[in-house]
C-alpha cells in the first residue's frame, strides 16, 4: 500500500505519510488479523508533532505500536496507529563505574543486547532473545532469568501525545513493577517513547540464581561463566522452550508468574510439593505460571486455531489463521481452570485490544 501524504494543519510543517486501512497482521507477532483506520510511521520526535498538528488525525485516538510482541488484537483499530521506528544507538558516557548507553525506541531488543556485548558492555545478557522493540521494554518492565529492565534502566525520552512536548523520565518516574510501569497506568496512551538509556555497571556481576542457569553450570562445569557465555546459555534455553514468532505466531510468555503470600505458598506446596516456586525477599513467593497451566493439563491443547505450545505451557500460539477472539477464549479457559484447582488468578502479560 502506498502511503498518502497529508498536509498537517500548520503549513509550516512537512506533510506526514499516512497509510489508510492498513493491515496490522505483519505488525503483531501473534499474526492476528486487524486493520488500522490510519497508520503513521514515527522515525523521530518531530513526526509525532506532525501527527498531533494534523487537521484530521491530531485529535483522533492513538495506539502506539512497537514490535507488536506484547499485544493481542481482537478487533480493528480506529484512530491512528503510531508505528515506532526511531532508530539509533550510541555510548553516551563511560566511566570507572560503568557505561551509559542510549538506544532508539524502534531498535530490535535482542539485537541491542547482542550489540552491547559486542562492544564489551555486559549487563543485559540475561534478557537475550526477548521479542519486541527497545521502546516497549520499559512499558512492560521486561524480565528474565533474575534480571528486570529496571535493574539496568537509567532514563528515557518520550513525547507527550497531547501537548507534543518532550519529557524525560527517570526510574522513579516510571513506577516500575512486576511486568508493569507508569506507561500501563497513568500514562497509558498518553506518551510515545522515542529513546531509552541504560546504565550498565562495572565491575560486572553475573546473575545466576535461576534454576535453568544453575543447570547449565552443572552441565558444563563452568561455575564462573562470562557475560557472553550467559548470553549463549539464555539463547539456547529460550530456543529450546519457546517458538520463533517468525515461524509460529505468539507473544512469548502469555501470563505473569503469580506472587502469593507466604501462607498461600505453604498451602500450595503442601498440596503440590513439585510446584516450581521462587521465594522472594519479603517472604512472599513467585509461582511458575507455566507449571500451574501444565498441571491443569493444558499443554498442547487448543481452542479453535489458538493453542498452548507443546514445549512450554506459558506460551499461547497461533496454529494458523487464529483470531484474537480465539486467543482470548483460550486464555480465559486457562484462567478458570487454574483458579478452580489452585485458587490463583493468572494475569495476562500482553495488552488485549
Amino acid at each position: 500500500m502506498q502511503p498518502r501524504r497529508d498536509p498537517p494543519h500548520d503549513s509550516g510543517l512537512a506533510p506526514i505519510a499516512v497509510e489508510y486501512r492498513r493491515s496490522l497482521r505483519d505488525f503483531n507477532t501473534f499474526g492476528l488479523p486487524a486493520t488500522a483506520t490510519a497508520l503513521v510511521r514515527i522515525a523521530c520526535d518531530a513526526d509525532v508533532r506532525r501527527v498531533l498538528d494534523h487537521h484530521e488525525h491530531g485529535r483522533a485516538p492513538k495506539l502506539v505500536l512497537g514490535g507488536g510482541s506484547n499485544v493481542v488484537l481482537t478487533r480493528d483499530v480506529a484512530g491512528v496507529v503510531l508505528k515506532v521506528e526511531v532508530m539509533g544507538r550510541r555510548l553516551v558516557q563511560e566511566s570507572a563505574e560503568g557505561w551509559l548507553v542510549e538506544v532508539g525506541a524502534g531498535e530490535n531488543w535482542h539485537d541491542i543486547v547482542a550489540w552491547t556485548l559486542d562492544q564489551g558492555w555486559p549487563g543485559l545478557e540475561n534478557l537475550a532473545l526477548i521479542p519486541g522493540s527497545v521502546g516497549a521494554a520499559p512499558v512492560q518492565n521486561i524480565g528474565a532469568y533474575g534480571v528486570e529492565l529496571k535493574d539496568r534502566f537509567h532514563s528515557l525520552d518520550a513525547v507527550d501525545l497531547v501537548t507534543g512536548r518532550n519529557v524525560t523520565l527517570d526510574t522513579q518516574a516510571c513506577h516500575f513493577g512486576y511486568r508493569d510501569s507508569v506507561f500501563k497506568n497513568d500514562l497509558a496512551g498518553k506518551s510515545l517513547i522515542v529513546r531509552v538509556r541504560f546504565w550498565l555497571p562495572r565491575p560486572w556481576q553475573p546473575m545466576l540464581g535461576y534454576l535453568d542457569l544453575e543447570r547449565k553450570m552443572a552441565e558444563t562445569g563452568d561455575t564462573a561463566p562470562s557475560a557472553r557465555t550467559i548470553f549463549d546459555w539464555v539463547c539456547a534455553i529460550r530456543r529450546a522452550k519457546l517458538p520463533d514468532p517468525a515461524e509460529i505466531g505468539n507473544v512469548g510468555s502469555f501470563f505473569k508468574n503469580p506472587v502469593v503470600s507466604p501462607e498461600q505458598c505453604r498451602d500450595i506446596i503442601g498440596r503440590d510439593p513439585e510446584i516450581v516456586h521462587y521465594p522472594l525477599a519479603d517472604g512472599s513467593c513467585k509461582l511458575a505460571a507455566g507449571w500451574l497451566i501444565d498441571a491443569c493439563g493444558w499443554k498442547g491443547k487448543s481452542v479453535g486455531r489458538a493453542g498452548v505450545y507443546e514445549r512450554q505451557a506459558l506460551v499461547l500460539v497461533n496454529r494458523g489463521g487464529a483470531t484474537g477472539a480465539e486467543v482470548v477464549t483460550l486464555a480465559r479457559a486457562i484462567q478458570e481452570s487454574v483458579y478452580g484447582r489452585f485458587g490463583i488468578r493468572l494475569e495476562p502479560e500482553p495488552m488485549i485490544l
